[in-house]
């Protein structure tokens, strides 16, 4: 299923909707503005909060964590240094971790683990420069399946790897 993320260019806080392949909103991203570290949580559209993502700070490698009620479920990092692509890794707290490649600035790229595609970032889709779509393999039944925790580790890479100088 494909969920297009609609980021507000000039928004204090980075708040923006996530809509569904017929226009309806399925999540909100609340970007907390003034915070020492970057945080977002992912809402319903009535305010519940799904997931939060947080930096980490003071990271060698830097890092952000997906909690889901209190609870780590993942933790994006990049990697250290690696000339031929680019590629982050996430770790799965209950389940197989997963791998991040492809043009993250472009927003082209694609997730995945050893089963298999968990989901496919494009921009390419849209003339919009604002707006990419999230096609999230529901078909799954493991976490990879879980739209909630990918659009979050989405957009955990896009704080990640963002050209925002960050």
């Amino acid at each position: 299923m494909k969920f297009l993320v609609r980021e507000r260019v000039f928004d204090i806080g980075d708040d923006f909707w996530v809509t569904d392949e017929n226009d309806r909103r399925v999540f909100w991203v609340d970007g907390k503005a003034l915070r020492v570290r970057t945080t977002f949580e992912l809402r319903t559209p009535e305010g519940e909060v799904l997931t939060r993502i947080r930096k980490k700070l003071f990271k060698v490698r830097d890092q952000m964590t997906v909690e889901r009620d209190g609870d780590k479920v993942a933790t994006v990092r990049t990697r250290l240094f690696n000339p031929v692509r680019d590629k982050l890794n996430v770790e799965i707290g209950d389940g197989h971790d997963w791998e991040v490649t492809g043009d993250f600035l472009g927003k082209e790229y694609v997730i995945s683990d050893r089963e298999g595609t968990v989901a496919h970032v494009s921009r390419k889709w849209f003339r919009m420069r604002d707006t990419y779509a999230v096609d999230v393999n529901t078909h799954r039944r493991d976490i990879g399946g879980d739209p909630a925790l990918v659009i979050s580790v989405a957009v955990a890479v896009d704080a990640l790897t963002g050209d925002d100088g960050d």
